[in-house]
């Protein structure tokens, strides 16, 4: 097969770092609004800024691409609306990203005309799930960052010829799957699926019974596929190499670009990727690995012993005689680089601009903020470079961007078309769920965990009685046991399943005695995502739990199906295909706020779930009120050595979910 050329996407969170992705040669830049993106803590961008962006890189022939992927709240539906129908006339960009449901049919209602990227915060993972995406008219797929050479293969064997996919070569690596990490929400009230994500995985953690000291035994390395990106260029269907950083500057993207462009456009050429290696090295972020990318020879991209913050080293702070902190300089610095001074969850951490010119060993006073002390000893890092040539390049973009004159910001009179809703339900029912059956006779509202062992544990007569809830990720080597557990339940007489994502129905016969519910992991919170489920057929789904109270109570009057929401029980705060040595299992880790999380393995991942588990069974007069139908209790058996709870979490429930 002849060798193809995937499109380099470089990422955008600022005007500098798009203007240098078209200076690099990138193929397409994704970039993020103000609203709707799950990188909340970058930049972002207005419409009319992006507009003169996109229209400035239609001019070299780079695409652009619109991250709109945030879980979307019941009452965001008019204003998510109101924002693509300005997109679509004044943005007019080639892609819209998304992971919610509920954005396919708001382009269409707001009349978007160009493509539509399945986030990988959808969590399509298996090849099965290709076919559920491209009936839903979803041009391409992000692939998860957790898969090997292999797998992106079966999944590339899966697609339709209207189907590409677009696979991470360079960048941050998330600790848990993509679409399944709460962690942040959990323990802070700022969601990952909302684009608020306080990165708790970064962060220090110690277990009792270990005497060292605390490590980043979560904070993974950043994945850099280098030259290893070549075995995909005999993939077609691989349309797309994607670099992450839309919270980097100008330096690494302009880095980043050039590099993968070279090692793209000459594969074979020793030297070019020499090169191109060496121009990574020097793009200032973490420490790279190939994580588990290749199938024979997989690697854990966690070093808990060491920091895995991004940048170049420069200096090591020292104090004055007066305590005033300062640092020599490993290498020159230059007006407008930007360092990093320490790690975020250390005092004294902040962000520097340097605003002269320092030779090497030359000295650097760090302004101290407030009363907050520097310790002798922190590292401070380089993060963004201003040299002269990229300057340069991007004083060129600048004028000609200055030149582009774009539609003036109109508003938008849209008005939504919403689903009617059901008929309120007469009774609530509760489920219980659980890893294995229950022993003795089989109550109405059992629910178990879909496995081999657990269906050898259940009675011929009990399968058809039990409702099977399919795990929340299933990867592509896992795709054909699922599917044999899933015959097995049915030659039983199995007849109810909760799917925790969409893409999971395809793994179903077509048979009309079968009873479909979204699980509470397809993180559904509004009623035209649920209504796209009804067209599936699906009969039931359950909310995400992320939700607040005042989007909890609205969703069943509005919904299309009934409801059920998770009463109480053990939530996970991540699941991951990864873990580190240093982590045991099954044993308590301690973070530095005393919070307490342990880790367990189903197949092939791994649970991390808090200390204490939700309870929000003192609402439920008020959500029965509100027309929920069904209420999930989630049982997961703690470990003996897990220090019993002493206290319940209501979640988001009194919060505001941002």
């Amino acid at each position: 097969m002849n060798e193809h050329k995937p499109e380099i996407l470089a990422p955008a969170g600022d005007k500098s770092s798009f203007l240098a992705a078209i200076a690099a040669g990138a193929d397409a830049v994704y970039a993020g609004l103000k609203h709707f993106s799950a990188r909340m803590e970058a930049y972002n961008f207005a419409t009319g800024e992006l507009a003169a962006l996109a229209e400035l890189g239609r001019e070299h022939g780079v695409r652009t691409y619109i991250p709109m992927n945030t879980l979307v709240k019941p009452d965001d539906l008019d204003s998510a609306a109101r924002l693509m129908d300005r997109v679509a006339r004044t943005v007019k960009p080639d892609g819209l990203i998304i992971q919610d449901l509920a954005m396919v049919e708001i382009a269409r209602q707001a009349g978007y005309k160009g493509e539509l990227h399945l986030s990988t915060l959808a969590n399509a993972s298996h090849p099965a799930a290709i076919k559920i995406a491209a009936e839903l008219g979803v041009n391409r797929v992000v692939v998860p960052r957790e898969l090997n050479l292999d797998e992106i293969r079966q999944m590339a064997e899966a697609c339709p010829d209207s189907m590409t996919l677009e696979m991470f070569v360079h960048g941050a690596l998330c600790y848990t799957v993509s679409g399944r990490c709460y962690w942040s929400s959990f323990f802070g009230g700022k969601s990952s699926l909302r684009g608020r994500c306080v990165q708790p995985c970064r962060r220090l953690y110690g277990s009792a019974r270990r005497k060292d000291q605390p490590k980043r035994l979560f904070s993974c390395l950043d994945l850099g596929l280098d030259v290893l990106t070549k075995p995909t260029l005999s993939i077609p269907q691989v349309g797309s190499w994607k670099i992450e950083g839309r919270k980097k500057g100008p330096h690494y993207v302009y880095y980043t670009v050039s590099a993968y462009r070279m090692l793209r456009d000459n594969p074979n050429d020793a030297k070019v990727k020499k090169d191109a290696t060496e121009l990574l090295d020097l793009a200032l972020g973490r420490p790279t690995s190939h994580s588990i990318f290749l199938p024979q020879r997989p690697y854990t991209p966690l070093d808990p012993s060491n920091e895995t913050g991004s940048g170049f080293l420069i200096g090591i702070t020292k104090q004055e005689q007066n305590g005033k902190p300062y640092f020599t300089c490993r290498e020159e610095l230059l007006p407008g680089d930007f360092l990093r001074i320490g790690y975020q969850d250390q005092p004294g951490h902040q962000t520097l601009k340097i605003r002269k010119f320092t030779p090497k060993r030359g000295k650097v006073s760090i302004p101290v903020k407030g009363r907050t002390s520097l310790k002798s000893g922190t590292k401070v890092f380089l993060i963004d470079r201003r040299e002269e040539g990229l300057v340069n390049a991007l004083k060129g973009l600048e004028t000609k961007l200055s030149k582009i004159r774009t539609e003036e910001k109109t508003a938008s009179d849209i008005r939504l078309t919403l689903p009617a809703p059901c008929k309120p339900v007469e009774r609530a029912h509760r489920h219980t769920l659980q890893r294995n059956p229950p022993k003795g006779k089989i109550r109405p509202g059992c629910d178990v965990w879909l496995s081999l062992n657990a269906l050898k544990r259940s009675p011929r007569p009990a399968v058809s009685k039990i409702c099977w809830h399919l795990p929340p990720v299933i990867w592509p080597n896992e795709e054909a046991e699922v599917k044999k557990n899933i015959d097995i339940c049915l030659n039983g007489d199995g007849r109810d399943f909760v799917l925790n994502s969409p893409w999971q129905k395809a793994l179903f016969p077509a048979d009309s005695r079968l009873r479909f519910h979204a699980g509470p992991f397809c993180n559904i919170s509004n009623p035209l995502a649920i209504a796209r489920l009804a067209d599936m057929g699906f009969s039931s789904a359950y909310v995400s739990p992320e939700l607040a109270r005042e989007d909890f109570l609205a969703l069943p009057a509005a919904s299309p199906l009934p409801l059920g929401m998770v009463i109480s029980g053990m939530w996970p705060l991540a699941i991951s295909r990864i873990i580190s040595e240093e982590t045991s299992l099954m044993s308590p880790i301690y973070s530095q706020k005393k919070e307490i999380c342990w880790a367990r393995q189903y197949g092939q991942n791994y649970w991390i779930y808090p200390g204490w588990p939700i309870d929000l069974s003192a609402e439920r007069k008020t959500l029965e009120n509100a027309g929920y139908a069904m209420f999930l209790d989630i049982q997961e058996p703690l470990p003996k050595s897990v220090p019993a709870p002493v206290r319940t979490s209501t979640f988001n429930w009194d919060l505001s979910l941002l």
